[in-house]
């Protein structure tokens, strides 16, 4: 089973970034305490995946969680968003009993 799933949509998005930018950078999803439901994620860009990465490939688009924030994510998609109001990274997580509406901060 897949613990983590990279959407057709972020992958494409996040093959455009390592386009404009000239090289393979690996999206990196972490979780971290704070925000306003108690949990937040962090999305960067980074050069390479660590050792005890998980990396989840699709498209040719890398995205890389390392193994505390992955017992967070179990189950999770990371998708790419346009709305009104912006775009963004965003994560769709099953485990997560209540998030903002902001789709950065959650609770378990």
């Amino acid at each position: 089973m897949t613990q983590l799933t990279l959407s057709q949509r972020a992958a494409r998005h996040l093959n455009r970034l390592c386009l404009q930018r000239g090289n393979d950078a690996v999206l990196r999803v972490s979780v971290r305490g704070g925000g306003c439901s108690g949990f937040q994620y962090d999305f960067a860009l980074d050069a390479a995946p660590k050792e005890d990465d998980t990396v989840v490939e699709r498209d040719g688009a890398r995205l890389v969680v390392d193994s505390i924030s992955l017992a967070f994510m179990t189950g999770a998609e990371v998708d790419y968003v346009e709305d009104l109001v912006g775009s963004a990274f965003q994560v769709k997580n099953p485990q997560a009993s209540a998030s903002c509406s902001c789709g950065v901060s959650f609770s378990l």
